[in-house]
């Protein structure tokens, strides 16, 4: 399986790609940052980015509820938005 689960902006020249792919037969969530590059035609990986064995994915689920738990703590992002406000969701 090589699917693009979501992506969105880092800034003007770079995004941020959801992946879930096989490499030597293993299933991997990859996340990993995407280039523009002077006379490429599409933007390429870069080697900054990091790949996990989708057996780990809770653990990157646990991690990533953490993270925005003390994110929130400490006044960093703002509370998400309630039920009936609009939502944006992240380019696929």
């Amino acid at each position: 399986m090589n699917q693009i689960v979501a992506t969105f902006a880092k800034n003007k020249y770079e995004e941020i790609r959801f992946q879930i792919k096989e490499y030597k037969g293993k299933d991997l969530i990859d996340i990993r940052i995407w280039t523009d590059v002077k006379g490429a035609e599409q933007k390429i990986p870069t080697t900054r980015g990091v790949s996990i064995n989708v057996v780990h994915f809770n653990d990157l689920k646990k991690a990533v509820f953490e993270l925005e738990h003390v994110l929130r703590a400490n006044n960093l992002i703002s509370a998400p938005p309630s039920a009936g406000d609009a939502t944006t969701d992240i380019s696929h």
